[in-house]
């Protein structure tokens, strides 16, 4: 059994000082929206490096940590990037997709077309471990693979977004490209493209709103809220 540490980290607060933190919170993440156009300013390595390092925080199925993050500045592979990408999303766009998903997208405005993959200043490339490989060559079962990296995905998001940074998550499929230029494992597959940086002056966003708490959620309490 692994020993344990005093927890730490969970400041005494009352009713209302937790309330002020989760409003708080909530005001910082309610503005983030996807964007798609990008500057290209420069972002410090450091900057990508703390919302690396919250991600790896995340909890996940017995502590296996089953995610590896492979950020990217270098210009020629960005652009490697962008020309696998745009190929399969030709293919998409093309007839790959269904047209009730084409549909969908329309609000969006999106096409095969992805020139951020090279303006944005980084892309993440978030790979999941379908089951680690021990220093010997053995291998080492991974659980709740999904469940962990999409919550590690999250954890970074909410960082990069903390500071200040525009975030697009882009899933061209099949995205077995990233694993080749990359040059990662087999025991890795591709689960999400991160694309990251400040928005261009003349970024816009979709006329959209988010569902209400109310569409989103139920409380089930000695009060009697269950169902709806």
């Amino acid at each position: 059994m692994a020993s344990h540490d005093p927890l730490l980290g969970y400041p005494d607060l009352d009713d209302a000082g937790r309330l002020r933190r989760a409003e708080a919170f909530e005001a910082t993440m309610r503005p983030r929206r996807t964007v798609r156009r990008f500057a290209d300013t420069p972002v410090p390595r450091a900057v990508i490096e703390s919302a690396l390092r919250t991600a790896g925080r995340a909890p996940n199925g017995a502590n296996m940590q089953p995610w590896t993050f492979v950020a990217v500045s270098a210009a020629d592979v960005k652009r490697r990037i962008r020309e696998a990408a745009e190929a399969e999303e030709r293919s998409f766009y093309g007839g790959r997709a269904p047209s009730e998903w084409l549909e969908a997208l329309q609000p969006f405005g999106t096409d095969a077309n992805k020139p951020f993959l090279e303006t944005a200043p980084w892309l993440i490339a978030v790979f999941a471990q379908s089951h680690g490989v021990r220093d010997d060559g053995s291998t080492e079962k991974h659980y709740y693979v999904k469940e962990s990296v999409g919550i590690a995905c999250g954890f970074l998001l909410a960082a990069l977004h903390h500071a200040g940074l525009a975030t697009l998550t882009h899933t061209p499929s099949p995205m077995g490209f990233l694993r080749d230029i990359l040059e990662r494992p087999a025991n890795e597959q591709a689960f999400l493209l991160v694309v990251t940086g400040v928005p261009a002056d003349d970024a816009t966003a979709p006329r959209i709103d988010k569902k209400p708490l109310g569409e989103i959620a139920r409380f089930v309490t000695d009060g009697g809220e269950i169902g709806g």
